[in-house]
C-alpha cells in the first residue's frame, strides 16, 4: 500500500484527547493533525519524536493532516512504526488477495465488515464454493516494551474480548475462525500477549484457542512511501 505522496515530516509536540496531535513541521509551521488511534499508544507519543503525516485538501475535513508514522528507537537503531489503526484491515485484505498470507489462501470470495455473532461485524469473511467459511478478526499491534517482542493489547479491551468469544461461536457452528495480529512495525521478531495490560483478554484468548480459534501474527515492512504486510512471526509461549 502506498502512502499519499509525499508525506510531510516534523516533530511531535504532543498527542492529546486521543485523536489529536500537535506537530511542528520541518518547515517550522505548527499544525494539529488527526490521530487515527484510540489506544494508549504506549511508547509511541514521546514529544520531539520524528513523525510523518499525510495531507488531504478535502474541504469537508476538519483537519488537513493525518498522523501516519513515528520513528522510535529501543536501542537497536531507529525504526518506523505505523500508528494509523484504520489501515490493518485494508493491508490484510491486500495481502490475502496477493497470496502473501498462505494460511488464508484458497478462498475465492472475500468480504469485509460482514455482520455475524451478536451485534458484531467480522473484519474479513472468506468463503469457498462449498459454503465453508473462515472468519478473520484483525488486531492492530504496535506495542513493544522489550526489543523484538511485539505485544497486544496496550490497554484494557473489552471489545477485543468480545471478538474472541464471537470467533469461538463460529467454530462451534462448524466454521474456521482466525485471530490475526498485524504488527505495524518492522523490528518485531516475535509476538506475545501483554497479559499484564488486560488479564481478562488473556483468559478469553486461552478459552478461544481451546475452542479451536487459530491465532497467528504478521509484521509489516514500512518506509515513508509504503507499508505492506511482510512475514509471519512466531507467537511466543502463551
Amino acid at each position: 500500500m502506498e502512502f499519499p505522496e509525499p508525506l510531510k515530516t516534523g516533530r511531535l509536540i504532543k498527542r492529546y484527547k486521543r485523536f489529536l496531535a500537535d506537530v511542528k513541521l520541518d518547515s517550522g509551521e505548527e499544525i494539529t493533525a488527526h490521530c487515527a488511534n484510540p489506544g494508549s499508544m504506549l511508547g509511541l507519543a514521546e514529544p520531539g519524536s520524528r513523525v510523518w503525516l499525510s495531507e488531504n485538501d478535502n474541504p469537508k475535513r476538519k483537519l488537513k493532516f493525518s498522523w501516519e508514522l513515528i520513528e522510535v528507537d529501543l536501542g537497536a537503531g531507529p525504526v518506523l512504526v505505523g500508528i494509523n489503526t484504520s489501515l490493518p484491515n485494508a493491508l490484510v485484505t491486500e495481502a490475502i488477495q496477493s497470496g502473501l498470507i498462505p494460511e488464508l489462501s484458497g478462498y475465492p470470495a472475500l468480504r469485509r465488515e460482514v455482520k455475524y455473532g451478536v451485534n458484531s461485524r467480522i473484519d474479513i469473511l472468506l468463503e469457498k464454493d462449498d459454503l465453508s467459511r473462515c472468519y478473520v478478526e484483525i488486531k492492530n499491534v504496535h506495542l513493544m516494551r522489550n526489543s523484538g517482542l511485539s505485544e497486544f493489547p496496550d490497554s484494557v479491551t473489552s471489545r477485543g474480548k468480545k471478538h474472541l468469544v464471537e470467533l469461538s461461536g463460529m467454530v462451534a457452528q462448524g466454521h474456521r475462525a482466525v485471530m490475526l495480529y498485524l504488527v505495524q512495525r518492522g523490528d518485531a521478531e516475535r509476538f506475545s500477549l501483554a497479559r499484564d495490560m488486560d488479564p481478562a483478554y488473556g483468559e478469553a484468548f486461552d478459552e478461544a484457542i481451546k475452542a479451536g480459534v487459530e491465532a497467528f501474527a504478521y509484521d509489516c515492512e514500512i518506509t515513508p512511501q509504503t507499508i505492506n504486510v511482510s512475514r509471519r512471526i512466531p507467537v511466543a509461549s502463551m
